[in-house]
C-alpha cells in the first residue's frame, strides 16, 4: 500500500515521535508545514503564514493527502484554510471561527442549551463593568489561547486593572485573528465585536472536566471525558487526569451537552474538546469553553490508557476515514495524567534539570515522561503561553495503577527534578 503524505503545522519533535507511534502513522510520511516558531511569532501576518505554506504544498514532489494540525491559535485556523486549496477533508473555517470567537460562541451555545455562564461583551475603548453578570467575574479576549489574558475579577478596581493589562497584550492574538475574521462572512454583532474585544463572564465553581470528540459525516461521537485538578487555593492546573471519576449520569449529560452545541456550531469533519465546570453540590454543569481540536497535551494519556493517542483520530480524519478505533484497543495502565511542576512568582532560571538526570529518572519510574519548560538563563515571564497565575517549570505524563501510585510518582519527581532560581522583584502571581 502506498505510504500517505501527511502535512502538520508545527509539527514538532514529542509529538512526531506520538505520531508515529499511531497505527496511521506508522503507515504515514509526516512532513512538517510551517514551523512552530513562526506559528507563534510575536508579529504573525496570517497572509503570509498561508502562502508561504500554499508554496509548500505546491513545491511538493509527491501527493498531499492530508493536512493536520494539534495546536490552539493561529494552527486550527490555518488547517481548514489550506485544506479547503488543496481539496482535503476538514472542517470549515466559518464552523471554526464559530467555535474558537467566545462571544460568537456563547451566543451560539446559548441558542440550544442553557447550561453556559451568564456572559457580556466587554469594549475596551469604553470598559464599563457589566451589571450581569456581576462580581465575581472573568475577563478574558473573545479569542486567547493557554488562559492568557484571563483574569478572575472581584471588583470595580481590578476590573480596570485586568483592562489595562489586556490592552496592552491584546494584540498579539487579536490582530491576526481579525485577520482571520475577514476571510469569513460574519454577522453584524460578531463584525462590530471583532478580534480585540473582551468577554465577561460569571465565575463558575467546582470540578473542571474536559470530554473529548470527534465528527464525522455529520456525526458526533464523544469517546472521553478528563477530570483537571488544581493546586490548592488556585485557578492553576496541578493534573488533567484520564479517565474522569466522575458518575456515568454526570458523564453522559456532558455528552448530550456537547451533541447539541457542537451541532450548532456547525463542527464537521473535525476532533474536538469541550471544557466544563460541574457543582457535585448542586448537581449543575456549565460549559467553559469549546475547542474546536483535540487536546495533543492529552495524546500520551490515551496512549498510555487506550493504546493508541488521540492523535490517531486526528489523522484519520485528515485523511477521509472513520476515526473510531477497533473495539478491545488497551493499553499498559488503568489510569495515566499530566501533572505539572509549578512557579508563582517571577524568577530567572539558573539551573534546570539536566537531560541525563531526566532520563535517569524516567528509566527508574515505570511510566513516567518529563519535559521541562524553561531554559536555563529564562527569566520565566519571558514563557510563553502561560496562565495568568503561574509558570510552568516541567509536564509530567504519569501512568498509574490508581490515583495513589500517581501521586507518589509525582511527588518523587519533584523531589528530584532540580530548578534553581534568582529572586526577581515584583510579580507575586
Amino acid at each position: 500500500m502506498q505510504r500517505k503524505n501527511v502535512f502538520i503545522l508545527g509539527l514538532d519533535d514529542r509529538n512526531r515521535e506520538i505520531l508515529e507511534r499511531t497505527p496511521t502513522g506508522r503507515g504515514a510520511d509526516l512532513h512538517p508545514l510551517s514551523t512552530l516558531d513562526s506559528l507563534r511569532s510575536e508579529h504573525l501576518d496570517i497572509d503570509e503564514t498561508v502562502a508561504d505554506a500554499l508554496r509548500a504544498l505546491d513545491a511538493f514532489d509527491g501527493s498531499v493527502d492530508a493536512v493536520a494540525g494539534y495546536w490552539d491559535f493561529p494552527v486550527t485556523l490555518l488547517v481548514p484554510i489550506l485544506a479547503a486549496h488543496r481539496g482535503l477533508p476538514a472542517p470549515t473555517l466559518e464552523s471554526v471561527v464559530r467555535c474558537e470567537h467566545k462571544y460568537w460562541s456563547r451566543l451560539l451555545q446559548s441558542e440550544v442549551i442553557d447550561e453556559y455562564p451568564a456572559f457580556a461583551l466587554v469594549d475596551l475603548e469604553n470598559p464599563v463593568p457589566p451589571s450581569e453578570p456581576g462580581y465575581p467575574l472573568w475577563l478574558k479576549p473573545v479569542k486567547s489561547a493557554s488562559s492568557e489574558l484571563a483574569f478572575r475579577v472581584e471588583n470595580d478596581e481590578e476590573f480596570h486593572a485586568a483592562v489595562a493589562e489586556l490592552r496592552e497584550g491584546i494584540g498579539k492574538i487579536g490582530l491576526p485573528f481579525e485577520e482571520i475574521l475577514r476571510r469569513v462572512d460574519l454577522p453584524p454583532e460578531i463584525a462590530e465585536a471583532g478580534g480585540t474585544s473582551c468577554l465577561a463572564e460569571a465565575a463558575l465553581q467546582g470540578l473542571q472536566v474536559a470530554v473529548e470528540g470527534y465528527v464525522h459525516n455529520g456525526e458526533c461521537v464523544v469517546y472521553a471525558t478528563l477530570d483537571s485538578v488544581d493546586f490548592p487555593a488556585s485557578p492553576a492546573f496541578l493534573r488533567h487526569q484520564y479517565p474522569s471519576t466522575l458518575p456515568e449520569g454526570v458523564r453522559r449529560r456532558m455528552a448530550s451537552i456537547a451533541e447539541r452545541v457542537i451541532g450548532r456550531l456547525g463542527l464537521d469533519d473535525s476532533t474536538f474538546s469541550i471544557e466544563y465546570f460541574y457543582d457535585p453540590v448542586e448537581d449543575d454543569i456549565r460549559v467553559l469553553e469549546v475547542n474546536p481540536r483535540h487536546s495533543q497535551a492529552h495524546a500520551s494519556l490515551f496512549e498510555l490508557v487506550d493504546g493508541a493517542a488521540n492523535h490517531e483520530r486526528m489523522l484519520r480524519l485528515a485523511l477521509g476515514g472513520d476515526p473510531a478505533l477497533p473495539e478491545g484497543t488497551r493499553g499498559e495502565y488503568a489510569i495515566a495524567a499530566e501533572w505539572y511542576l509549578r512557579r508563582f512568582s517571577d524568577g530567572l532560571v539558573t539551573r534546570v534539570p539536566t537531560p541525563e538526570e531526566v532520563r535517569r529518572l524516567e528509566e527508574e519510574v515505570p511510566g513516567v515522561q518529563v519535559v521541562v519548560v524553561p531554559r536555563e538563563g529564562q527569566r520565566l515571564s519571558d514563557l510563553q503561553a502561560q496562565d495568568s497565575y503561574s509558570y510552568e517549570l516541567a509536564k509530567i505524563v504519569i501512568g498509574g495503577a490508581d490515583e495513589t501510585e500517581m501521586r507518589a510518582k509525582y511527588e518523587r519527581c519533584a523531589e528530584e527534578l532540580a530548578f534553581e532560581f534568582d529572586e526577581l522583584p515584583g510579580d507575586g502571581r
